[in-house]
Formats: C-alpha cells, sequence, structure tokens
C-alpha cells in the first residue's frame, strides 16, 4: 500500500500536524518538530506529546507512515569545531524530541565540508555524528536524504550514502530517505524509462534496497544533473508525468511515507488525490 502525504504546518503546536495531514488527504506526513532556522526550540510538552498521539490514533498515523526533519542549521560534517558541536548537540535535540513524541525516524541532510575538508573527511565527520548520537538515544533511526550536490553539499552520489552507512555502527538505526528532485537534479535519470531502471538498480547495488525508508516526491524545476535543488509541483517540472505514473506503481515503495515537499501547498489535495488516481489496481 502506498502512504502518500505532505510535509504539514506545526503552527499552533505539533499535535495540529495530524489534523493538517488528514485535511489534506494524506496518509502519511512529515513535521518539523521545532524551529525549522534556529539551533534550538521550545520544549514539546507532556500534554502536547500525549496529544500529538492520541490524534495519530485516532486519525490512523502509525510512526511508520510519520518521517520528520531535523532543522536546516544541522551540519554533521561541518569542518568548524563550534559549529560541528552546535550541530551535534542540535541533532541530539531533534532526536530526543522524536523519542518524546514516539516517533522512530528523523530524517536529515547530511552535511557540507564548505571547501574547508575532503569528502572522505567530512563524510567520516558525519557517520560519527550519526554513531555520538544514535549512542544517546534510542528507537529512532537517522534517516540520511540524498541532496541535489548544490554547494559543497555532500549526499548527491548514491557513494556518500554507502560510506556513511558503512561507518555507523548501528546499521539497523540507519537509513535512507531519497527525494526525486534532488536524484535528477545530482544525474539520477529518473524520468526516462531506463534511467528509472538503473538509478533503482545503482541504489541497491551502492547503498542496498533495505536501508531505504522513506520518499520525498517532488518535481524538478531544472535540468538534468544541474546540482540546483528547485522542487517543482507533481507532474509541472521536467521529471514530467510518465515518472510519476511510474512510481506510484512500483511495489518497491509500498508501506513506506512518500512526501510531497511540492512548492505549492494549496495544490497538495489535488496532488495526493491525483497520484493515487494513477495507482493501476
Amino acid at each position: 500500500m502506498k502512504y502518500i502525504g505532505a510535509h504539514v504546518s506545526v503552527s499552533g503546536g505539533v499535535s495540529n500536524a495530524p489534523l493538517e495531514a488528514h485535511a489534506i488527504g494524506a496518509k502519511a506526513f512529515a513535521l518539523f518538530t521545532g524551529s525549522s532556522s534556529r539551533w534550538s526550540s521550545k520544549p514539546i510538552s507532556d500534554e502536547e506529546a500525549d496529544l500529538f498521539k492520541s490524534r495519530c490514533v485516532e486519525l490512523g498515523y502509525t510512526p511508520s507512515e510519520i518521517l520528520p526533519h531535523d532543522n536546516f542549521l544541522i551540519n554533521l560534517g561541518s569542518p568548524d569545531s563550534k559549529k560541528l558541536a552546535m550541530s551535534r548537540k542540535s541533532f541530539l535535540d531533534e532526536m530526543r524530541r522524536c523519542e518524546q513524541l514516539g516517533l522512530t525516524m528523523l530524517n536529515f541532510h547530511p552535511g557540507s565540508h564548505l571547501n574547508e575538508l575532503s569528502e572522505e573527511e567530512c563524510l567520516d565527520r558525519i557517520a560519527e555524528s550519526i554513531n555520538l548520537t544514535l549512542g544517546q538515544t534510542t528507537g529512532v533511526t537517522a534517516v540520511i536524504e540524498n541532496t541535489a550536490g548544490q554547494g559543497s553539499n555532500l549526499g548527491f552520489d548514491f557513494r556518500h550514502l554507502a560510506h556513511i552507512i558503512d561507518k555507523v555502527e548501528d546499521k539497523t538505526r540507519v537509513g535512507v530517505c531519497i527525494d526525486t528532485c534532488h536524484a535528477y537534479s545530482a544525474g539520477y535519470d529518473l524520468a526516462t524509462e531506463d534511467g528509472y531502471r538503473k538509478t533503482w538498480e545503482d541504489f541497491d547495488s551502492i547503498v542496498g534496497a533495505h536501508y531505504l525508508r522513506g520518499i520525498h516526491l517532488n518535481d524538478d524545476k531544472k535540468a538534468l544533473a544541474s546540482r540546483v535543488d528547485r522542487h517543482a509541483s507533481i507532474s509541472k517540472g521536467t521529471l514530467g508525468v510518465d515518472f510519476f505514473i511510474r512510481f506510484v506503481n512500483d511495489p518497491r515503495f509500498d508501506n513506506m511515507p512518500i512526501i510531497l515537499e511540492t512548492p505549492d501547498d494549496t495544490l497538495w489535495p489535488e496532488e495526493i488525490k491525483w497520484l493515487y488516481s494513477k495507482i493501476i489496481h
């Protein structure tokens, strides 16, 4: 079964996220458990956490369909010792917020070398950051998101993801989220039938399909291998209609959160409905 949803607002508190998801016809959702642009966030009260959990139960969302995202300041591979310490502290806080909410995954961008470290040194530092955090938490899987390769961001090559996973000590608590816009911009040709097949074959052989925990399903405003991260609304970008029809009928992506981060949130109900309508039963 496909669990398609979107990254919903937490305005008024995280307990509103399940309501937002339900209102747009989502069977999965993503959220920020705190601020997306600050190193630390206001603590979640026990009452708010309990309300979040009860609304999830009431509306039929289990942790396997919820993919929270950490804040955008975190760089687990930072070459700056002060920023690295701040990133690790913030990432630990993000993981603990997931623990409090009963969630089992935390999605994050791996990190950037800022042209001050080699790729290998940065990837090793990211893995070390993950190991330190997993050692202080329980029950939450660190889910690495691939990137478009913009600037000095790592994670655009499947080999980067494999390198990080190889260095993570507890492999039961590490996974991957593939963003389709990022993959296409990084050079993985998901738009053509042959390119689609080869992309997922490469992912399985390099990373391992068993590490896939979720999908960010987005179209792309830019061309193949642009290395630019610009999401487009479903079927309104360079990936094209055929890709989305192929994707929603691919059983490899059953039973995991498939999250829209498309730029026009007013279209989310329509996009979710359209994607479900293209599934051949």
